[in-house]
């Protein structure tokens, strides 16, 4: 099985890049991905896989079924969807929508999920099963595209298994990292408004200065973390944004925070909401001022399932050598294929893109991957949702 596999991935090996380009080439926004949907239908229409088309507007779901088809339901899952970021690459495939670009790799997942059902497809008299195959609109934005399938009934019943993977750069092309049980924090905005009255800064007597409360509200809310929180209980809270519009001697009448709150119990987030605004609004209280804090709550934590990550783990060491399958730690980093991880069981991995040189980081106007791991994407999650369904 394995050396079909493999075969087949270097024959389609070209194809897969071609579209990859493609779709690089042409990046939309979360919720807003109509070319990018119409070239992946005609895509799998070209190879004659079914699919089905308008749920959460761009999202496609595709279906391949081997004998048995009612016995186990496999999904996979691809985002597709891109990031407001001016691409500054030189390459011939270079985004060419101003201002948007494949940054955290989606054209790479797109593209081997692609590669995956030509194989799957090909080897269909071979396995026992079904596998549905997910191309997913707004990864990128809340509430997340996963959620919004999710609540219009992507799933008729709850598949055995959903697999992911995501573009890793730190790791070398050709090797893939995976981690059992919880993986990636949830993940909430926190937008603060602190309204304080303004004036001249060398009367102090005469004003409610927003910026010295903000400064109290930012250390204050440290203690979420540091005091309210268990030890053992991984959590971060961040503030990225403070903005005042004053001046050396004008103090605001309004000073505005954003930021992140992100960790792996869901009881704790629920109740850390609730102590950060109690916490900011009485100290902007005592100063005399007024604090509204708004929570807009993002996903959830990621967990991979044991069984699950076991197998797709043993998988890929049976396909690309133990020596290229290493171990992954948590990530305070979030994803919304977590909404389908407390659904089913689980696993998402990561897919080496390094070339080994330079590491071109996620979310960067320069982020591109070593091609080479194309070659690896397609076959392994092809190969991971066989044994899946054996």
């Amino acid at each position: 099985m394995i050396e079909k596999i493999k075969n087949i991935s270097i024959n389609i090996y070209d194809e897969i890049i071609q579209i990859r380009h493609h779709l690089h080439k042409h990046p939309e926004l979360s919720f807003e991905e109509f070319n990018t949907s119409k070239s992946i239908q005609d895509f799998l229409t070209l190879h004659k896989i079914p699919f089905k088309t308008g749920i959460v507007k761009t999202g496609i779901v595709a279906e391949i079924k081997g004998k048995n088809p009612e016995q186990k339901e496999i999904v996979l899952r691809a985002d597709i969807d891109a990031l407001p970021i001016k691409e500054e690459n030189n390459v011939d495939y270079c985004s060419v929508n101003q201002g948007v670009m494949h940054a955290c790799g989606h054209d790479v997942h797109s593209a081997s999920l692609l590669g995956s059902a030509i194989i799957l497809n090909k080897l269909k008299d071979d396995f026992n099963g079904t596998i549905k195959l997910i191309f997913q609109p707004g990864e990128e934005k809340l509430p997340g595209g996963a959620k919004l399938m999710l609540e219009e009934g992507v799933f008729n019943n709850i598949p055995d298994s959903c697999i992911a993977q995501h573009v890793f750069p730190d790791l070398p092309a050709g090797k893939v990292g995976f981690k059992s049980g919880l993986y990636m924090a949830s993940a909430d905005e926190l937008h603060v408004k602190i309204i304080g009255k303004g004036g001249h800064a060398a009367l102090p007597h005469k004003i409610n200065d927003p910026i010295l409360m903000a400064s109290q509200v930012i250390t204050s809310l440290q203690q979420i973390v540091s005091r309210y929180n268990k030890p053992n209980n991984p959590a971060v809270l961040s503030f990225g944004y403070i903005q005042g519009n004053g001046a050396t001697n004008v103090i605001p009448d309004i000073v505005e925070l954003k930021g992140t709150f992100r960790t792996f119990d869901e009881k704790w987030r629920k109740l850390a909401h609730v102590k950060m605004k109690k916490i900011a609004e009485s100290i902007c209280e005592s100063a005399g001022g007024k604090c509204e804090f708004k929570i807009d709550v993002g996903y959830p934590f990621l967990y991979n399932d044991e069984k699950t990550t076991q197998i797709a783990k043993k998988a890929a060491i049976e396909y690309v050598g133990k020596e290229n399958v290493v171990d992954l730690d948590l990530r305070m980093t979030s994803e919304d294929f977590s909404y389908f991880s407390q659904v089913a069981p689980s696993c998402f991995y990561r897919l080496g893109t390094g070339d080994g040189k330079k590491i071109r980081n996620l979310h960067t106007s320069t982020f591109d991957i070593d091609e080479k791991a194309l070659l690896t994407s397609c076959g392994l999650m092809a190969y991971i949702a066989i044994k899946q369904l054996s």
